[in-house]
């Protein structure tokens, strides 16, 4: 039956005999109160057991250790893209504010952040696949012919280095290219908004007006003493979107066929597979409370007044 949490730790329900599935609620607790099978589960969670993903048919680590590698590599180049175009977009906006520049740059986020993921995952698709192909199709992280290549860590772009082949390791990149920048494109607006409101205020402080003041070059002031000071609220954007977009992103997973943690979550959702959306809550709470630690080691190094204890 589907939800019941006995299916969650048996590999085969519609097989199992009525003394495994007595073992299992015995094992776990599944007959006592809701308290009560909670403990038992985080007592499996110390143990490394995280029961047993119907969606997947794999245990939840196997399915993790499968699917995370495809969710960290779309995460960590859409990232990229927004931190890169995100600053660079946001202190050019600042410098020149209230010019045409700027108000095209202001307008632009605006919109950015108001289209649907879905519907721009679908459009970039239909432009840059079928109308001019020079995208990779929708057909999962790399195409069939490199199907029997060896992936030791399961992250693509690494393991096509380390086997010697370039080739999959551009397909890999091209079947990566539409998703990242499907999944960069609202984190990246949010980013151009912070980094612009960070950077007016910080251009009208007096450690500013005093660098100038000692002509110094305008570069130097932006880059040394304007853009640096502004990163410090901008790192807590990047860091929350990053542990958003690492920790699933259902949409864009499921547009482009990737075969990644959201898409593995929304399919438990909808099948009431326990296991694994437990194991997918677990792990996004691990990613939010590393991201944050992140954040707070990189206001070290931007602010000097911070120290860790």
């Amino acid at each position: 039956m589907a939800g019941d949490p006995v299916n969650s730790y048996l590999s085969d329900p519609e097989r199992a005999s009525e003394r495994q599935i007595q073992a299992v609620i015995d094992k776990y607790g599944l007959d006592e109160p809701q308290y009560i099978q909670y403990l038992y589960w985080l007592k499996g969670v110390l143990q490394g057991d995280l029961g047993y993903s119907q969606v997947a048919n794999l245990p939840v680590t196997d399915a993790i250790k499968l699917k995370f590698p495809a969710t960290f590599e779309i995460a960590i180049i859409a990232t990229i893209i927004a931190v890169v175009v995100g600053i660079a977009a946001g202190t050019k906006s600042a410098v020149k504010a209230n010019s045409a520049l700027d108000q095209t740059t202001r307008v632009t986020s605006l919109v950015a952040v108001s289209i649907p993921v879905f519907w721009l995952g679908l459009m970039l698709l239909k432009v840059f696949y079928l109308d001019l192909g020079w995208a990779a199709p929708p057909d999962g992280r790399t195409s069939i012919v490199f199907a029997d290549v060896p992936t030791p860590t399961n992250f693509m772009l690494i393991d096509s280095l380390i086997v010697g082949r370039p080739d999959m390791f551009w397909d890999a990149l091209m079947h990566l290219a539409l998703p990242a920048i499907t999944l960069a494109f609202a984190s990246t607006a949010i980013i151009i908004r912070m980094m612009r409101s960070s950077m007016l205020e910080v251009l009208g402080a007096e450690y500013v007006r005093t660098a100038r003041s000692k002509g110094l070059p305008e570069k130097v002031v932006i880059k040394r003493h304007a853009r640096r000071n502004a990163l410090i609220p901008t790192t807590t954007v990047v860091g929350l979107s990053f542990g958003g977009l690492l920790s699933g992103a259902v949409l864009t997973e499921t547009i482009f066929n990737w075969p990644g943690m959201g898409r593995w979550a929304a399919d438990a959702a909808f099948n009431l597979d326990t296991a694994g959306i437990m194991g997918f809550t677990l792990l996004a709470a691990v990613i939010y409370t590393l991201a944050n630690l992140t954040v707070d080691i990189m206001y070290a190094y931007l602010d000097p007044r911070v120290r860790l204890g």
